[in-house]
């Protein structure tokens, strides 16, 4: 997305019972949730469609993992998909984080009560177990009993063979942490400190050298969720532990200025920063927050698109190369831009700048609240492929992470749209809203139709005169500061900007009203590998063109698979993708009411179509284009499809045969297809993941249509001659041996299957190194079906 410079800070932490623990070295805060009311908006009805989600949902069963793992007898079962495969119960702690924040938003009584049913059985879950411990982990005890012990076989997705557990148990961690500060649950702060108190005892022994190794496996924001504890309960042992629990790997790079983030998982890796950031504000470690900004300016500058957004199949591809963003119909992962936000927060707190406002603007609007449905319903991936779409759960099936932080996603808008800093008040957000500063005894009510209108309102309420500094963002968006005009009781006064806010520090009355306009612009905004694919926008409205044709888009509301969330229907050939002229002169028609504007002049359509571009956040269950191929002249059309066909080509012909893939060595689908093993080798090698057996490894194809006649698989050449045993439901296949190559590029071996593996819905792909050899470095698993046209 378009560069925002940046830089660094804190959360506050507040709740609906205004609990507010330490803010650290922080400059401005952020106010209470319960503090902002929204008006009428699109967020309003966001707001309002989430909480009819978290009402559908089965409260028995989404604590039955908690229970049943306390051996109590419990009337419900556990929900299916992420909730019965190994992550069982992650979705319990964002459910309390929705249900805090959205009492705390809304003050709902029937939120507040579905809260306290959740907190009062995970402490009697609590209790059964007798030693603090709570989590779902399907038999948890065990994985602790062997870390305590330094017993730790760590991987990116996996600690001692078992699915992220830490990254499992840090949501009810930050659940229950919630439930206190936005809940005012008493019972929830009791509740975590004897968990916390659990935790510290199971680490107690480890070395530091023991800690880091286990870092290696994703672990969510431990060392966030630790410093909050700090706050929460003065206890120095849990900052301590926030520190222990900080990935030198990744911070120390950080430290020097260095962006070695390609390859790495990108939402793992996210949430350590918002940790860095917290204990540098505590601490007031300059470095530690130094590193922090760096890392958000390399995220939202060097990889993200235009919605805000970062990553394909999950991972962070390289910064110069935007082409698989571009093919993938696994693009940027909501979650992602969730704790990208949690992090602008931070780093605003610290260094209260126009700059992290813009992007928490353009990533609201265009990733956050595009990513639920009207109707109810979280998106996982949204693909930047053209002409591809999104797939949404449903309250009873499709538990994801996505759907978790979907929950609290929606619940929390309020969160930005003010701050303060003394007698400084920040208006970050166009959103209409009642701010009630108390402390001050003022309340504000800001009215706007923005983006469909550029004016923006203020009225102050006040019992008497106050004298108060008050800040309106001075958008990014907004080319010229000549184009602003603003009014205080509708009388013209000049601007006075500064550092990006539109200041006014003088003595408000009870009944003065602000009136501001900022004028938005159609602009565009290239790719930051400056390839030539071009996004469109309106002020900060990402725009993008809607095919709403009567085509059934495949899976569009996703079943129950591990693999549902991804949306595996046919992917449009990139050669028909329709095409920006840029040597023609700007003509657009729009409709102001409802944001439509006609490119017809602008954009050629391969149908010839008339060409209507409008908010992404508006477009749902329809294919849709947010990046256009650019061409400097209309004789470049057909050799621009020609190339595009001929890059195409092959991923096309490949997708088409693909029945199941495996991408190995990246975390999600590995673990989406029930990866087990003993010990294994994995890296990446000019961006080429990969994992070889030092033992054994297996995975689980799906073959559900029955369709697969033929196994793929791609590997990385080795220095050294390799061999290994490949079986399929128990079955020898193949005993594969691969010759020293002088050829350093991947290539790929197929293997006929027989019929009995052709007949089979599920097949075990078993890898077993031979005796006295090393096994071959794999890079890519498919089942491929018989046509190759």
């Amino acid at each position: 997305m378009k560069k925002i410079q940046g830089l660094i800070v804190i959360m506050s932490i507040v709740s609906c019972s205004s609990i507010a623990y330490g803010q650290g070295h922080s400059k401005a805060k952020l106010f209470n949730l319960e503090d902002v009311r929204l008006l009428e908006s699109d967020f309003l009805k966001a707001q309002q469609t989430d909480i009819h989600y978290m009402l559908e949902m089965d409260m028995d069963r989404l604590l039955a993992p908690y229970m049943l793992e306390a051996g109590l007898p419990w009337n419900a079962e556990r929900y299916t998909n992420w909730e019965n495969t190994g992550l069982d119960g992650h979705i319990a702690g964002h459910y309390l984080s929705a249900l805090s924040m959205m009492y705390a938003s809304t003050g709902r009584m029937d939120l507040k009560e579905r809260l306290d049913y959740m907190v009062s059985n995970l402490s009697i879950a609590q209790e059964a177990h007798g030693d603090g411990y709570l989590a779902g982990i399907p038999n948890g005890k065990k994985i602790w009993e062997e870390i305590k012990i330094g017993k730790i076989n760590a991987e990116t997705f996996s600690l001692n063979n078992h699915w992220v557990p830490l990254y499992n148990i840090h949501k009810i961690f930050a659940g229950l942490a919630d439930a206190h500060l936005d809940g005012g649950s008493v019972e929830a702060k009791v509740v975590l400190d004897k968990l916390g108190k659990w935790f510290l005892d199971i680490f107690s022994d480890l070395s530091e050298e023991q800690v880091q190794q286990i870092l290696v496996s994703e672990h969510g924001g431990f060392n966030e969720i630790f410093a909050i504890m700090y706050e929460i309960f003065e206890d120095d042992g849990y900052l301590e532990a926030a520190k222990k629990m900080s990935h030198h790997e990744i911070l120390n790079p950080l430290l020097d200025k260095e962006d070695k983030l390609t390859g790495y998982h990108a939402n793992t890796q996210i949430p350590k920063v918002i940790g860095y950031q917290k204990i540098g504000l505590i601490e007031d470690k300059e470095e530690w927050k130094s590193a922090s900004a760096f890392f958000w300016d390399r995220v939202v500058n060097h990889r993200s698109v235009s919605i805000g957004g970062n990553s394909v199949r999950e991972h962070f591809h390289p910064k110069q190369d935007f082409s698989e963003m571009l093919s993938s119909n696994q693009g940027p992962e909501t979650c992602n831009t969730y704790n990208m936000l949690k992090l602008t927060e931070l780093l605003f707190q610290d260094d209260p700048a126009a700059r992290y406002a813009d992007y928490y603007e353009r990533a609201l609007y265009n990733h956050i609240l595009s990513s639920q449905h009207p109707d109810g319903g979280f998106v996982y991936f949204t693909p930047m492929r053209p002409k591809h779409y999104r797939v949404y759960s449903k309250p009873h099936e499709g538990f994801w992470c996505c759907v978790g932080s979907g929950l609290e996603n929606h619940s929390k808008y309020g969160k930005f749209i003010y701050a303060y800093e003394g007698e400084n008040l920040y208006v970050n957000l166009y959103v209409p809203s009642v701010l009630s500063w108390k402390d001050k005894g003022i309340e504000i009510t800001q009215t706007t139709k923005f983006p469909f209108d550029d004016k923006i309102t203020l009225t102050i309420n006040t019992h008497k005169e106050q004298q108060l500094s008050l800040k309106i963002r001075k958008p990014i968006w907004v080319t010229s500061s000549d184009n602003i005009s603003l009014k205080v009781n509708d009388e013209i006064i000049g601007l006075n900007i500064q550092e990006d806010y539109i200041t006014m520090d003088r003595k408000w009355k009870d009944g003065d009203k602000i009136t501001v306009n900022l004028p938005m612009e159609i602009h565009k905004e290239y790719l930051p590998d400056d390839s030539k694919w071009v996004s469109i926008l309106y002020g900060p409205i990402v725009l993008a063109a809607a095919d709403r044709n009567e085509e059934v888009l495949d899976g569009i509301w996703a079943d129950d698979s591990r693999m549902g969330h991804i949306a595996h229907g046919e992917m449009k050939p990139l050669n028909t993708s329709d095409m920006y002229l840029a040597d023609r002169t700007q003509k657009i028609n729009q409709e102001r009411e409802i944001l439509t504007f006609d490119f017809t002049d602008q954009i050629t359509s391969i149908k010839n179509e008339n060409i209507l571009l409008e908010p992404f956040y508006k477009i749902h269950e329809a294919r849709y284009q947010i990046y256009f191929p650019v061409i400097d002249h209309e004789e470049e059309i057909t050799s621009r499809r020609v190339m595009l066909s001929e890059k195409d080509e092959v991923f096309m012909k490949l997708a088409s045969r693909t029945v199941d893939e495996i991408a190995l060595g990246e975390q999600q689908p590995e673990s989406d297809h029930f990866y087990r093993s003993g010990r294994t080798r994995s890296g990446n090698i000019d961006g080429f993941f990969w994992r070889s057996p030092i033992d054994w490894m297996s995975y689980q194809l799906r073959n559900m249509d029955k369709k697969a006649q033929e196994l793929q698989l791609t590997f990385i050449p080795q220095d050294a001659s390799t061999k290994v045993d490949i079986f399929i439901n128990d079955t020898l296949l193949v005993e594969e041996e691969i010759s020293k190559r002088s050829d350093k590029a991947p290539f790929t071996n197929n293997y006929i299957l027989s019929e009995d593996m052709m007949n089979s819905e599920i097949l075990e792909i078993r890898f077993k190194t031979k005796e006295g050899h090393q096994a071959p470095n794999i890079h890519h698993i498919r089942l491929l079906n018989g046509s190759k046209k």
